[in-house]
This record gives C-alpha cells, sequence and structure tokens, in this order.
C-alpha cells in the first residue's frame, strides 16, 4: 500500500510540476524543468540542483530521473555545493518516507492522494486552472479548498463553529481598566542597519564602542521587524508605542474614565537579535526614552535577561526551596526570560502579570498586550463602537462561563481585539486587515498559501460584531482561535488556574501556540473572548519599512519552520493530533499538516526557484545561508515518536507548573505574614522598581 500511494504521489508531482502531458498549457513553473550540463553559472547551477530535485521526487517516469539523480550525486562531491546537495538528497528520502507513512497511517491524506491521483487522469481538466488549482490544494493544503468558491459560507460555517451558548457572565469584571490591567509590549532590537556610520549614530560614546568591537558578531535570532540600534526617533517602534499609549491615557481622562492623576502600568521585555546586544540593550533603551518623552501619563518598567534572571535567582529559586523543596531540585526556572525566540518572552509577558500581582501589586486582576507599532485611535473607537480603548475592556463577557458548538464547557478567560491598517481606517474601523488574495501567483503558493485562511478567520472572526440574534453579546458570543501579537489579554485568574505558555522555541506564531498548550486538559478549556470594536490601528508600514524589508527572508523561513514546528507540538499535546487541529482549522490548523516536511522541501525549493528567477542574488543568498540550517535544525528538533520538541514541551510544562505552584505558596506565606515570604517580595520590589524608567 505504501509503495503504491508513493507512486500515486510521484506520478502527481510528474504531472502538474516537471513533465505535464503535452496536451497541457497550464504551467505553475514557467521555466521548461531540465538540466543544462554544459554550464558553470552559479544561478544555472543552483536551477539545476533544484530541477534534479523534482525530477527525482517525480519517479522513475520522468526522462530525466537517471540524469537528475546522478547530477545531484555529482555535486554533492564538490565541496561548496556539498550542504545544499545533502539537503536535497536528504530531503528525497525524507519526504518519500513521509508520503509512505501517512498513506499507511491517515485515511484521510490516504483518500485525498487517490482522489487527485485519479483526477489527473483526465488530463484535459488541468487547462482549467481555478479547477486545478483546487484540486491541488485539496492534497497539500486541504484547509484553504473551496474558500474562494463561495467566502460567504465559509464565514457562515466558521462563525457557527465559533460561536458560545453564555452561562454566566463574570461577576467580578475589570472596572478600573488603568489601575487594574498590566500592560505589556516586547521590544525587538538588533544591530544597526547594514551601512549604518556608527560614528554618526545619537548614542553615546560607549554604546558606540561595543557597536565597534563588535560588528562582525554573527547573529543569533531573527524577528520581524527588530528596532536597530541609533533608529531616527521617528523609525522607533518604542518611541511609537509608548506614545500612543500616552495619548490613549490623555483622551480617557478627557472623556473621565480614569483619574486625572492615574499612570498606566506598562511592562517592557527587550529581546535581542545578537549577543553583544545584551550589554547595549538597557542603556541604549532607556537613552532613548527618557530623551525623547517624559511619557509622563505611564509608568515604564523596561526588563532584559539579566533582570528576569535577577528574579529566578533572588526570588524565584528562593521560594522554591523554602515552599515547595520537593520541586527545588533542578528547577531552574529556565522558561522564566526574555532572550531567545518569540516563545519565550511571549510566556514573560503574560505570566509577569501573576509575579506583579503576588509580590508587588495585588490589585493588579490581568495584563493585556499590545505590539509597538500599533495605536488605539481613540476618536474612531468612539464613533464607531462607542467605547474607548478601556471602556471596549470593562466587559463582563471576559472571564464569563459558557458552552461552544459542541456542548463542551469553556471559560473566557482571554480576550482578543483585532487591527485595521493605517491606510484602511478611513473606510472603517471593520476594514479586514487581511483581505481575500487572489489566486496563487508564486510557484510555493499553489502547495501553501497561508493568506486565504487567513484572510477567512479575519473576516469571520475579528470583524463580527454582535449585532445579531445569533450572536447579541448576551446570549451568544464568538470564541476566538485566530489571535495576534498583540491586542489580547488574559486574566491573573485564567493564568494560575490553566496555567498557559508558548514553547520557547516557538519563533513564529507564539500568540496561536499559546493557547494549544491548554487543549490537552480534561473538562473545562480556556478560550479567547472575541471583542468587538476592540481594534488597534496597525502602523507598521509608516515608520518600519527598513526594518521590515530587512528582515523578510528571516520571515519567510520562519514560516517554514512554524510547519514543521505546529505539525510536532500538536502530535506531542495529543497523538489523536487531528482533535487538535479540528479545533484550531482552519488558519492556526493550516500549519499542522499531515505530510510537514514535504510542503516545507516543496515550499522551499519551489521559493528557491521563484527567486533564481529574478535574478537577484543578495535574497537568494540570505535564502539560502538562513534557510538550509534552520530548516535542517528544526526537521531534528521535531523528528521521532518522542522529538526533542516534545521532551522540551514536557520539561517547560513541569517548570510553569511549579512556576505557579510557587505564586501560590508565596501568596499564601505573605498574607500570614511569614517573615521569609516578605523578605522576598521585598526583594522583588527593589528588582522591579530597579527596572523602572522614569
Amino acid at each position: 500500500m505504501a509503495e503504491k500511494a508513493l507512486k500515486k504521489f510521484e506520478t502527481i508531482l510528474l504531472n502538474i510540476f516537471t513533465h505535464p502531458p503535452k496536451n497541457v498549457k497550464f504551467r505553475i513553473l514557467e521555466d521548461p524543468i531540465g538540466i543544462d550540463l554544459k554550464t558553470s553559472e552559479p544561478d544555472i547551477i543552483l536551477r539545476n540542483m533544484v530541477n534534479a530535485f523534482l525530477i527525482v521526487l517525480s519517479g522513475r517516469d520522468h526522462p530525466l530521473f537517471a540524469e537528475a539523480f546522478d547530477y545531484l550525486k555529482k555535486v554533492n562531491r564538490q565541496t561548496s555545493l556539498r550542504e545544499f546537495s545533502g539537503f536535497l538528497l536528504q530531503g528525497i528520502e525524507i519526504i518519500q518516507n513521509e508520503i509512505r507513512f501517512a498513506a499507511e497511517h491517515d485515511a484521510d491524506f490516504s483518500h485525498r492522494l487517490n482522489a487527485l491521483f485519479e483526477w489527473l487522469r483526465n488530463s484535459a481538466d488541468l487547462n482549467n486552472v481555478h479547477l486545478t488549482t483546487e484540486k491541488i490544494r485539496t492534497l497539500f493544503f486541504p484547509e484553504g479548498a473551496g474558500i474562494l468558491e463561495n467566502k460567504n459560507k465559509a464565514e457562515e460555517e466558521l462563525r457557527k463553529k465559533r460561536t458560545i451558548r453564555l452561562q454566566k457572565l463574570n461577576s467580578d469584571p475589570i472596572t478600573d481598566p488603568a489601575r487594574q490591567i498590566l500592560f505589556t509590549s516586547n521590544v525587538l532590537l538588533t544591530a544597526p542597519l547594514p551601512g549604518s556610520d556608527i560614528e554618526s549614530l545619537q548614542v553615546s560614546e560607549a554604546i558606540k564602542q561595543t557597536l565597534r568591537i563588535n560588528k562582525q558578531q554573527p547573529q543569533k535570532h531573527w524577528y520581524d521587524h527588530p528596532i536597530p540600534v541609533g533608529v531616527s526617533s521617528a523609525g522607533n517602534e518604542v518611541l511609537y508605542g509608548l506614545r500612543g499609549l500616552n495619548e490613549m491615557m490623555k483622551f480617557e481622562k478627557q472623556r473621565g474614565t480614569v483619574a486625572a492623576n492615574q499612570k498606566l502600568t506598562c511592562v517592557l521585555s527587550c529581546s535581542v537579535t545578537h549577543h553583544y546586544l545584551h550589554s547595549v540593550a538597557k542603556p541604549y533603551l532607556k537613552e532613548t526614552i527618557t530623551q525623547n518623552d517624559g511619557f509622563d501619563r505611564l509608568k515604564v518598567f523596561l526588563f532584559t535577561e539579566d533582570d528576569t534572571q535577577k528574579i529566578v535567582n533572588q526570588v524565584l529559586i528562593p521560594a522554591c526551596r523554602k515552599f515547595l523543596p520537593q520541586e527545588s531540585h533542578g528547577c531552574t526556572f529556565d522558561v522564566f526570560g526574555v532572550d531567545g525566540e518569540y516563545g519565550r518572552h511571549y510566556s514573560f509577558l503574560k505570566a509577569v502579570s501573576a509575579f506583579w500581582s503576588v509580590f508587588i501589586d495585588p490589585e493588579i486582576k490581568a495584563t493585556f498586550k499590545i505590539d509597538l507599532d500599533q495605536v488605539f485611535p481613540q476618536k474612531e473607537l468612539v464613533k464607531e463602537t462607542g467605547s474607548s480603548a478601556l471602556e471596549h475592556l470593562r466587559s463582563q463577557l471576559w472571564g464569563a462561563d459558557g458552552f461552544d458548538a459542541q456542548n463542551a464547557p469553556l471559560y473566557l478567560g482571554m480576550i482578543a481585539g483585532a487591527l485595521v491598517n493605517v491606510g484602511d481606517i478611513e473606510r472603517s474601523l471593520f476594514t479586514p486587515d487581511v483581505p481575500y488574495p487572489d489566486a496563487p501567483r508564486e510557484p510555493d503558493e499553489f502547495i501553501f498559501f497561508s493568506r486565504l485562511p487567513q484572510a477567512l478567520s479575519t473576516v469571520a472572526e475579528m470583524m463580527t460584531r454582535y449585532d445579531s440574534e445569533d450572536l447579541d453579546g448576551k446570549s451568544r458570543c464568538l470564541q476566538r482561535i485566530h489571535v495576534t501579537g498583540g491586542v489580547n489579554g488574559i486574566l491573573i485568574d485564567a493564568l494560575r488556574r490553566f496555567r498557559p505558555f508558548t514553547p520557547s522555541f516557538f519563533g513564529r506564531a507564539e500568540d496561536q501556540a499559546y493557547l494549544l498548550s491548554t487543549m490537552i486538559r480534561s473538562g473545562e478549556q480556556l478560550a479567547y473572548l472575541h471583542k468587538p470594536g476592540l481594534i488597534m490601528r496597525h502602523d507598521k508600514q509608516i515608520f518600519a519599512g527598513e526594518s521590515i524589508k530587512a528582515s523578510e527572508i528571516g520571515r519567510i523561513i520562519g514560516d517554514y519552520v512554524r510547519i514543521l514546528f505546529f505539525s510536532a507540538y500538536a502530535r506531542a499535546l495529543d497523538k489523536d493530533y487531528k482533535k487538535i487541529k479540528e479545533r484550531v482549522d482552519p488558519f492556526t490548523g493550516c500549519f499542522i499538516s499531515a505530510i510537514p516536511k514535504t510542503v516545507v522541501y516543496l515550499r522551499f525549493t519551489l521559493k528557491l526557484l521563484s527567486f533564481l528567477q529574478k535574478g537577484d542574488s543578495k535574497p537568494l543568498n540570505e535564502f539560502l545561508g538562513i534557510g538550509i540550517p534552520k530548516i535542517k535544525a528544526a526537521l531534528n528538533f521535531t523528528d521521532g515518536e518522542h522529538s526533542i520538541l516534545e521532551n522540551r514541551f514536557l520539561e517547560e510544562q513541569r517548570q510553569w507548573n511549579v512556576y505557579y505552584e510557587v505564586l501560590n505558596a508565596a501568596e499564601k506565606a505573605i498574607q500570614n505574614n511569614d517573615a521569609f515570604a516578605l523578605t522576598l517580595k521585598k526583594k522583588a520590589a527593589e528588582i522591579c522598581h530597579g527596572c523602572e524608567i522614569g
């Protein structure tokens, strides 16, 4: 069965990519798939290698199969090409084994494979571009199939799937958001932009000296649009985001929502792309913030990795040894920090609010995260929704109980809003920031086109208003699966009961992974409340264009790794991963694939052909230089029934459980005036107040 399935898969690739029938004019790849043995041009050699890879995957029925396989083995003997050729040769074996396994163990995949194989036998239909695209999608990307054919139906079905029948509203809701909510955000810091003149940067001499000494140091972490050290004030996200919060508070005070002397508490974490920036981050950001704006309506606390380690070593570990001695052996709280991939700082920015409520301010009841390239458009919010930003957070739905479409109990302990792009806000706040795309234009989009279900869930989840009998916001509301990195919050009660976290190895979609960590619980499930009208304006294109462009390749590669990680993560959470996938389809679920390694290899090689077609060597070299080692590392990390990923998840889950048990124990001891606990409380206050930026 497995070999027959592999043969069918090879025939599918043969028909749609490498050797379509002569009467078929429709092409995914514009250039013919062949191998030029006479060339010494580097780009043509790369094209040859990708073509050979696709030909071998298409099986022995391809007339150039033997020549292609020999070519890959030949270039693999050349030192300069060995890394890429080895990556491709390994990929052939990986894909073949994955197809065999999926066909044997996944009846749904086997059915979809057989259906596409049978349809391709009628090659006349291959010239129907829309139909061919849809048929290809059913195998590689079933989450996107049928959406464009009937958008309204797809939206209606998704809303029904997300509808919550309310049982009980929150009897103790947020009433004073500025006082009871800890606002958080992350600062992503990177080296000066390539070509920058260090001497002309508006930073201190000490920082310039560090930059001079370390300018050749390699990059360790990649983020979407980090802030380059020394960037102009107009292009600095930290200043932009804090200024937006400060203006939000000004509006709220004028509206009478908060007291005239009230300040909003804002906790910032700082993650860096290069190791040497550890020593630069705090002084640079302190200089930047204090020299540019007073932010007189905010209390800003900035936490670097050094600061979080002080909390670990001086508060959490001593508390664990004292109150939970049975857990203290080997508990280092490695998960509590801000450096590294997105997942680590995302979890910190949620979990720190529980720490804050125990050791710093017991009136804090929730946390709300924003991204610093977003602002609350207060005038538009009031005009279109009747409520200001903080008024939206005073909802009894946040913390309500209910039942989902399958009659499973849910606790709406989290809240999620939405985004509107700066260029669209004149039309309406309720303009989707991710519109429906046209048909695929790039070859890799025929294999994976996440923009399609992303647009669907943006419209069906994020833009929904409670203005109908089915969704009135009183007896029924909507839960959210698709959330953005900012514009979301969680009650501390939910944190301490459900203990969600994003595993620290997630470098993308950390917001999506956060909810998944709770889906293995039995009984009542944690869920996001959809709050209509809680919308922030997304302004990143105004001031972060250079940074976004500079990080584009890293973003693309991160998307490939996301497929491998989410697919392995869902399987680590539940061996019957389809239970989780069904709940989070279509957008989050599209990254949980039956054949993740196959999809990633095909996306990578087809994207490479696009770069070669455009003839731009800079992104091409960066794509290869970053992509191959990152994908290989991700393959290794996710490989096997009990993968490194699964073991890491279980260890991090254990550490977060200990973290919340420590907080529970410390809180009781503080309430009982335990001397040791009060000493820890004082130490925690010293550390946190030492992070305040005036």
